[in-house]
């Protein structure tokens, strides 16, 4: 097999900001695996917040290049054994390999990615659309430009956090879920889950830093009147036990965790454990919309809206319309790259 990669700047729509900072365009690397004349395809951004460069995930990509080459076609769960080997220290490199690993393996046998994984062709889990922070003005401009989405995620983390919601109820009955990006204390988490319950919200993403001592998580998970569910506080397969008890549900990002072989494991410990389970994205393009809607059988919620923030997309794939997720006629994850 044969390992490449490209650089991609992704262009996004409008400025999307959330409580750590704000992004204008997604750097991005378009990682392919061939075998033969077929090419599968994975990718995975760049990200400052967890110190991923294209320099740092080139370099990693680099560590496994001789390997991928000296090997045959395998299932993609023993190459990403093999790679974990080596990289480790950057899942964000693996999620790219194992996300182009299922493509390649599913497009020879002539098979979907969730049939490769075990897992039975169900669609039934409808996405959600994202609005980023902006003033409440904008944020209702946002929705606007986006009606007739079943399900919306709103980033919150400032001090106007109550009325972006409240104005938001005003122009919709969808289901409304929220996500704080770790930028609240336990009390406002507790206090605004009063009253966003009577909003009808859904449930409470990430109100606390990650590093926040887990007796704060821990009363949050009893006296919160809304789930909550772990995002920044659920990256590896070892912290699922860890969020049991402190969280109702789980967030899986396949960057975060190492691709779609690690992810199937967390989700699957997840339900084990009778916790809720989603799988989210970042701003990516379909290439990675594509990976991370294979994992739809294991899924309560969904939130695979990351390409339809951008101006100008990379590849064709999974598509998302107004929430309802439509597969590709291709095999593997459906993706066809269009750069």
């Amino acid at each position: 097999m044969k390992l490449h990669w490209q650089r991609v700047e992704l262009p996004l729509k409008d400025p999307f900001t959330i409580a750590r900072g704000t992004l204008y365009h997604q750097q991005c690397l378009i990682v392919s695996l061939t075998h033969g004349n077929v090419t599968g395809y994975g990718e995975v951004t760049c990200n400052s917040y967890y110190g991923h460069t294209y320099e740092s995930l080139e370099a990693s990509l680099n560590q496994v290049r001789e390997l991928i080459a000296d090997g045959d076609l395998i299932h993609p769960g023993e190459l990403y054994d093999r790679c974990s080997e080596v990289i480790a220290h950057d899942r964000f490199a693996l999620s790219a390999i194992d996300g182009a690993a299922y493509d390649l393996f599913g497009k020879i046998h002539g098979m979907r990615t969730t049939e490769v994984l075990g897992l039975p062709v169900i669609n039934q889990t409808q996405s959600s659309y994202t609005l980023g922070i902006d003033s409440i003005e904008e944020m209702v401009r946002k929705y606007r430009e986006q009606p007739g989405w079943p399900v919306y995620k709103i980033k919150l983390g400032t001090p106007q956090d109550l009325e972006i919601v409240q104005a938001l109820r005003q122009e919709t009955d969808a289901t409304i879920r929220v996500d704080a990006n770790c930028g609240w204390t336990p009390e406002q988490t507790i206090a605004n889950s009063r009253v966003l319950a009577e909003l009808g919200v859904e449930f409470i993403e990430q109100p606390l830093p990650a590093d926040a001592p887990a007796e704060a998580h821990r009363r949050v998970f009893l006296e919160s009147v809304l789930p909550v569910i772990a995002d920044e506080s659920c990256r590896t397969e070892a912290d699922v036990e860890k969020c049991h008890g402190l969280f109702h549900g789980i967030n899986v990002k396949l960057c975060k965790c190492g691709g779609l072989t690690p992810a199937s494991r967390m989700l699957k410990q997840a339900r084990e454990l009778g916790m809720k389970t989603m799988v989210g994205c970042m701003i990516e393009s379909t290439v990675g919309i594509s990976a991370a809607a294979q994992l739809l059988p294991l899924l309560d919620y969904a939130d695979f809206d990351g390409a339809t923030l951008l101006a100008a997309d990379s590849a064709r794939g999974v598509t998302i319309r107004n929430g309802k997720v439509e597969f590709s006629s291709i095999s593997g994850s459906g993706i066809e790259l269009l750069i």
